[in-house]
């Protein structure tokens, strides 16, 4: 007759098992992390703490934050939320025009470089999320802050959220784009 397994043994075997669970967690951890990074301050060629990247045309901006690809594929910009265009407020409806046609101008009919965050990368509605950089280097998502046609959209994480908090505040102190044409009552709107 065998004898029984003591606790003492048993809780033993437990711990090793979770030390050795946990350095393997570790060593993976390890193994798969982005570089320590880089970054500009202007959206220059800003390592996203991504996995891959992809040169693709874009047909047209479907709005101020959202493009359409050659072949279809909607793209959502990362970190940036611009006015709705269907929006009941008459002036937020024209700012949405003026961000839509600022996004138009920097990227349609041009190959882009969309850069991904870790993790999903499409969004509820199924379009691809993205930074987009332009032919020279310029990142479109942080460009439109910047420049006041958007707001820094923070609702979610995101690699560069810090640039673009920056930027936005940056824009309002400037009074850049909808921080100086848009009333405090259609900014709030807007959002």
């Amino acid at each position: 007759m065998r004898a029984p397994i003591s606790f003492a043994r048993t809780r033993f075997a437990r711990t090793d098992l979770a030390r050795i669970a946990f350095a393997s967690a570790l060593a993976l951890a390890a193994a798969v992390a982005p570089p320590a990074g880089a970054g500009s301050e202007r959206g220059r060629d800003v390592a996203a703490a991504a996995p891959a990247s992809e040169t693709r045309l874009v047909a047209r901006a479907s709005d101020g934050d959202t493009l359409v690809l050659a072949g279809g594929e909607r793209v959502r910009l990362i970190g940036v939320d611009t006015p709705e265009k269907d929006h009941a407020n008459p002036r937020v409806r024209d700012f949405a025009a003026a961000a839509t046609r600022f996004t138009r101008e920097r990227a349609v009919g041009r190959e882009v470089r969309l850069d991904f965050e870790t993790g999903a990368r499409r969004d509820r509605y199924g379009r691809t999320l993205a930074y987009v950089y332009l032919p020279d280097g310029e990142l479109l998502n942080l460009a439109i802050v910047r420049e006041g046609y958007g707001f820094a959209y923070t609702r979610f994480p995101f690699a560069l959220r810090k640039e673009f908090k920056r930027a936005e505040g940056e824009a309002r102190r400037a009074r850049r784009g909808l921080w100086a044409d848009l009333g405090d009552d259609a900014r709030r709107d807007a959002r």
